[in-house]
């Protein structure tokens, strides 16, 4: 049976990978700002009640990190507000919500991949944000499903690592890099993908939060490096000839960063009976679908 699904922030990265493929496993109604806006809870709720949806899916959020620091109330009201409402509205309704989160509720003082029941303590506003959303889902919703996911870049959307990089190598010969923190580049298209996959298996038992990004792990220089060799290769023009690593104390930003944030995918993989695939080769996928 179609089920009916509303998904919220379809103008995002992921969001709109979603919006394109979501038709096929339901009723979609998707819905972004101006129409709803996650700082208004009374319009939350309102286009929930009159939707009346199975499954609701957040893909919206505050992901600003650095601005974060200083904007800490319009944060706190899109990243965990925002999230207590749905929990709220999905539980009068008996429906699924699926919420997707980040690697930054951990603080990266380890060098083994993060498991979902490991402790999290979030070292900036976004991830403290983050985190008090996703405790407000948990402690209000039954049937929840938490994706949290890492280093996501996508087609969509002006700004994110991937494009910025482009933008930035087409105009300077060199480019200073950060590689003292270590992550896994995800592409939107894959999380997505993932999501949807997972809304015909929505059972009782399927709750809880689940770690999800591309396999492989990266440094944000080795990420830049890899960007540039897969772009020159398809032709993409390119002034940069030299990539210096940095530590983070070299680039200093408002907001902390975890060190390491590599997520443990194996409760997901069980799930769905597969291993995401690794960030170099969706790196590769995603270029050739933006072009030059």
């Amino acid at each position: 049976m179609s089920k009916s699904i509303l998904l919220i922030g379809s103008n995002g990265q992921v969001g709109q990978e979603l919006e394109q493929i979501l038709p096929s496993y339901g009723n979609t109604i998707s819905v972004a700002r101006p129409i709803v806006d996650l700082t208004e809870p009374d319009t939350l709720r309102r286009i929930i009640k009159s939707n009346q949806p199975q499954i609701i899916i957040n893909a919206a959020a505050y992901t600003a990190v650095d601005k974060a620091e200083s904007e800490s109330e319009l944060a706190t009201a899109i990243n965990a507000t925002a999230p207590l409402i749905l929990a709220e509205e999905s539980q009068k309704l008996g429906a699924y919500l699926i919420h997707i989160s980040t690697d930054y509720v951990f603080d990266g003082n380890r060098c083994h991949p993060y498991q979902e029941t490991d402790a999290t303590n979030p070292l900036s506003v976004y991830g403290k944000t983050k985190l008090t959303g996703e405790q407000a889902i948990r402690d209000n919703c039954t049937h929840h499903l938490i994706l949290r996911t890492a280093w996501v870049y996508g087609n969509f959307g002006k700004s994110n690592f991937v494009k910025t990089m482009l933008r930035l190598g087409a105009e300077r010969p060199e480019l200073r890099i950060v590689a003292d923190q270590i992550g896994s580049p995800t592409w939107a298209k894959d999380i997505a993908a993932v999501i949807a996959e997972i809304i015909p298996q929505l059972k009782i038992e399927i709750v809880g939060t689940y770690h999800y990004t591309n396999s492989g792990v990266a440094s944000w220089y080795d990420f830049a490096v890899a960007i540039f060799e897969e772009a020159q290769q398809l032709g993409f023009p390119l002034k940069v000839k030299n990539i210096v690593p940095i530590a983070t104390a070299e680039y200093p930003t408002p907001a902390h960063r975890p060190g390491y944030s590599v997520l443990a995918c194996g409760k997901i993989s069980a799930l769905l009976g597969t291993y995401p695939p690794h960030w170099r080769q969706r790196l590769r996928q995603m270029l050739l679908g933006i072009g030059r």
